[in-house]
């Protein structure tokens, strides 16, 4: 079943999406966190779902829109809602499923804020799982996914519209933002157990080398996905992806 809901609370109103067999059988939960300019219908997360709950009857996941993504009703995007999005989301899940396992399978954007969000305030996740993650966000969006006539829109302190399936508006100041949140400068090897992270070799909007670079700095598993692109357009390639973090979680 599919099931739509909001979740209300400190000002803010996330839009929310359940994938599960039954309600009353929900006993571990995996959050999906979408890429830049997503939202909550996510193929990705739909095909993930739909993987996990023909071979489990307990497992539910749960995706949710961050700030200005999808219907989401916030007009500015600001890096410290995405965690506070995510913290909202994770004591959701806890509170209302009584689950003790949390289980966390983002891409992109998404993973850049799952990591940032570990890196402050610990992990809530019992394995995360990341595709092609976006660990230079500053670099991703101020080089591939903006244009030179962004950044100098930008300098003139005038947002743009960026993004892919819902244009987000990007101000100087959330850049400025990403700039000072670089992840490198943290350290998750004491987490390093789990996290997982698989990379396209052929990624477009992330850097393949970036990421490996990420991954043996910090300890971190690392399988390179060969030919795979940002997205995983091919279904072979995102069913074995599906396949590999499934095993990592031990489901």
């Amino acid at each position: 079943m599919e099931k739509f809901f909001n979740i209300n609370e400190a000002g803010s109103s996330i839009s929310c999406k359940l994938y599960c067999n039954d309600i009353r059988a929900v006993g571990r939960i995996v959050i999906y966190g979408h890429g830049f300019g997503g939202h909550k219908d996510n193929k990705a997360a739909q095909r993930f779902a739909e993987y996990v709950m023909k071979k489990h009857k307990d497992i539910a996941v749960i995706t949710f829109n961050a700030p200005c993504h999808g219907d989401d009703v916030k007009k500015k995007l600001i890096l410290d809602d995405c965690g506070k999005y995510i913290s909202t989301v994770v004591k959701y899940a806890k509170e209302r499923y009584k689950v003790e396992e949390l289980y966390s399978y983002s891409t992109s954007f998404g993973s850049y804020q799952i990591l940032k969000y570990i890196a402050e305030n610990g992990n809530p996740f019992k394995k995360a799982a990341m595709r092609c993650p976006a660990v230079n966000m500053y670099d991703v969006l101020s080089a591939v996914i903006m244009n030179p006539a962004d950044i100098k829109a930008l300098s003139r302190n005038k947002p743009v519209q960026v993004g892919f399936d819902r244009k987000i508006k990007v101000t100087q100041s959330f850049l400025d933002e990403l700039k000072e949140a670089d992840l490198t400068k943290y350290d998750y090897r004491k987490y390093a157990d789990d996290i997982l992270i698989l990379q396209g070799t052929a990624d477009e909007v992330v850097s393949f080398d970036v990421v490996k670079a990420f991954t043996e700095d910090n300890s971190i598993r690392f399988i390179p996905m060969d030919g795979a692109d940002h997205r995983f357009q091919n279904p072979r390639v995102m069913d074995e992806a599906i396949k590999l973090i499934t095993e990592f979680f031990g489901f």
